[in-house]
């Protein structure tokens, strides 16, 4: 049920570096549409700039001399220029957007990636609820920055022109746009530190939540089960509370940046303006002049405001890229050796002094098309067994051989294809009943009549298909919560069957079903894998009952080794574990 806190592996998510290398790598992968968004938005705000200043020429050259001709031809400019305006606004907007969920998207995928890659890792530390906020809200937030440095690009430009225009009119305002704004961006980037700290510390605290809610969901049935829902809501309530003190103080954070930075531009713009009105009745420039400087005033008003928002967007940015570069960098639970596998694989299985967990100098030797039962006091011996299987983890003392070869000098991924550890909380996906067996599934005269249909009659999950009014078309629910217990596990042993693999381990697979079903399933499973290596993790009698021999693990060793009615007379540890 529970799981490791999700905060924990953000101490090396913090490192500047590498999240800055995330960001810089996420634009350069969209920088067509960055570019391509930047000069038009760049065009759109040079065309905003210029609005004042046309108005100023009608003024001066139209309406001052009251030249009719020259008023429709100033006025039909003025029209075209906000014809360009609209195409450059709305062209270049689109290509932000969809830099910005690209590059949102490709991180996502890359995310996925490392999650599922073979060698593991990337989930120590972070519960799963975690992942999926990292992998949704931080992506999210990354691939926003493209939008956010396209968006000031555009406003640095609308200044520049600006500026440059303000200095054609008059050096003075001219000089005090061009020394102000960066004085502006410089007190924008200072208040947007306290932000960023605090926006990391809300994510951190969100994706922990999310992950313990996800974690309570999960285990619905077995808190009800065990009366624990108040100590669940307790848990919950505690850590969503401080969700909300985090999220409260980056929205304080925010709020003072953006409400400083604001009363600062409105202190800067009402500058300018004084100015430009003294020096008008100065005479030093014309009427129209100090239009298209007042103008230009207002209009600066929006792009110094941007740098406000394009500041916190890169603020939320850099703090999602360190926290997604965290996952990116998850050392590998196991790494991938040069040795090969033979084919083709025989299925022979060998633990030498194996120590892992709970376990201790293991030795245990798995013949090619043997059915191995393996009955554990300990659950947690069990559990470290399978870890040591499917190389989730190689062992801490001594060596877990396939055919001969060390599991440690192997891909994981060729690991998986030869060898599938079936636990015994598999889960089960939204699609269909046979979508969740395997493809094929319903091909007529293909796997749907061979081995997958074999596969599910094996597992008894053949009865599921005919009590279900849509057969094998029966639509399931997320995590299969649409099953019974019973029917999830046999499904999923389906699954594992249908494979076929040349090693099969299956951990408890009948610990929800009645004991016919059990049965039937015992001598389904000893059936179709017959001639195929098999070992099953269980304490189910009926199972044991139907394999070649048993091992009994007790306090870590090898207590023994005999088939199930041997080891039922003979071990009362066994006994104990098995028919208690």
């Amino acid at each position: 049920m529970s799981g490791p806190d999700a905060g924990g592996g953000s101490a090396g998510a913090r490192s500047g570096a590498p999240g800055r290398a995330v960001l810089l790598r996420t634009l350069r992968g969209q920088r067509r549409d960055v570019a391509l968004g930047s000069a038009l938005g760049a065009a759109h705000q040079a065309g905003e700039a210029l609005v004042p200043v046309l108005i100023g020429v009608v003024i001066d050259q139209a309406v001052a001399e009251g030249d009719a001709g020259a008023l429709l031809l100033w006025l039909a400019v003025l029209a075209v220029v906000y014809v360009g305006l609209s195409f450059s606004f709305r062209f270049g907007a689109r290509a932000g957007e969809r830099a910005a969920e690209q590059g949102a998207h490709t991180l996502r995928v890359e995310l996925v990636r490392r999650v599922l890659d073979p060698g593991g890792g990337a989930e120590n530390g972070r519960l799963p609820g975690a992942l999926a906020s990292i992998a949704t809200e931080d992506a999210k937030r990354v691939g926003a920055v493209a939008m956010a440095l396209m968006i000031g690009i555009s406003a640095l430009t609308g200044l520049l022109v600006g500026a440059v225009v303000l200095l054609r009119i008059s050096v003075p305002l001219g000089l005090m746009v061009l020394i102000g704004t960066p004085v502006l961006l410089w007190l924008g980037h200072l208040l947007s530190k306290p932000l960023e700290r605090r926006s990391e510390a809300e994510q951190e605290r969100a994706a922990h939540a999310s992950g313990v809610a996800t974690d309570l969901v999960a285990g619905l049935r077995v808190l009800k089960g065990i009366g624990a829902e108040s100590a669940a809501v307790a848990r919950y309530r505690r850590t969503s509370r401080d969700s909300l003190v985090a999220t409260l103080r980056a929205a304080r954070a925010e709020a003072l940046q953006s409400g400083m930075v604001l009363a600062l531009t409105g202190c800067f713009i009402a500058v300018v303006a004084l100015v430009g009105g003294r020096l008008a009745v100065q005479g030093d420039i014309s009427l129209g002049q100090l239009v298209s400087a007042v103008g230009l005033a207002l209009f600066l008003l929006g792009p110094l405001e941007v740098f406000s928002f394009v500041n916190a967007d890169l603020a939320q940015g850099r703090a999602s890229a360190a926290r997604i570069a965290g996952v990116l960098a998850a050392p590998p639970e196991v790494t991938s050796g040069g040795a090969r596998l033979p084919r083709p694989v025989r299925g022979a299985v060998r633990l030498r002094g194996v120590g892992h967990g709970g376990l201790r100098e293991v030795d245990l030797d798995v013949a090619p098309g043997e059915m191995l039962g393996v009955a554990a006091t300990d659950p947690a011996d069990a559990a470290a067994l399978l870890r040591c299987l499917g190389r989730q983890a190689d062992p801490e003392a001594g060596m877990v051989e396939l055919d001969g070869v060390p599991l440690r000098e192997l891909d994981p991924a060729d690991i998986r294809m030869a060898v599938l550890v079936a636990g015994h909380d598999a889960d089960l996906f939204e699609g269909t009943l046979h979508d969740n067996v395997g493809p094929g599934a319903t091909a007529p005269g293909g796997d749907g009549s061979g081995r997958i249909a074999r596969a599910m009659a094996a597992a008894g999950a053949d009865e599921i298909v005919r009590a279900l009014p849509l057969g094998g078309e029966t639509p399931v629910s997320e995590h299969g919560r649409s099953l019974s217990g019973g029917q999830r596990q046999r499904v999923a042993l389906a699954r594992a069957l249908a494979a076929d693999r040349p090693v099969l381990v299956v951990h408890d697979p009948t610990t929800a079903v009645d004991a016919v079903t059990e049965a039937r399933v015992a001598a389904g499973v000893r059936e179709f894998r017959r001639g195929r290596t098999t070992i099953l993790v269980t304490t189910s009698p009926a199972l044991l009952a139907v394999t070649d021999r048993v091992v009994l693990l007790h306090d870590g060793r090898v207590a023994d080794t005999a088939p199930h009615a041997e080891l039922v007379r003979r071990q009362a540890a066994y006994r104990t574990a098995v028919l208690a």
